[in-house]
C-alpha cells in the first residue's frame, strides 16, 4: 500500500483541522512515548520468557530432584518430610 504525496498532504490537512497546530506536537510526543513503552514491554516479556525457559531446563537437567507432577501423594509427603529434616540438620 503506497501513499502518494496527495494522500499524505490530505491526511496532514485533516490532522491540522481536527487537532490544531498546537496539539499536534503533543500528539506526536504521546505516540512516541507509547511506542517506546510498548517496545520496552515486549523486550521485558522476551527476557522473562528466556529466563523461565532457562530455569525449566536447569530443573529438568537435575535428575536428583524428583518431578512433583509425577509423584503420588504419599511420595510427595515423604519428600517434603525428607527436605524438612535435611533443612533442620
Amino acid at each position: 500500500m503506497n501513499f502518494g504525496t496527495t494522500e499524505i498532504i490530505l491526511v496532514v490537512a485533516v490532522l491540522f483541522l481536527l487537532f490544531g497546530a498546537t496539539r499536534l506536537p503533543q500528539l506526536a510526543k504521546s505516540l512516541g512515548q507509547t511506542r517506546k513503552a510498548f517496545k520496552e514491554g515486549m523486550r521485558e516479556a522476551e527476557e522473562e520468557e528466556l529466563a523461565e525457559n532457562a530455569k525449566r531446563q536447569q530443573i529438568s537437567s537435575n535428575p536428583a530432584a524428583p518431578q512433583i507432577t509425577a509423584m503420588s501423594d504419599e511420595d510427595l509427603l515423604a519428600e517434603m518430610r525428607r527436605r524438612a529434616e535435611a533443612k533442620q540438620s
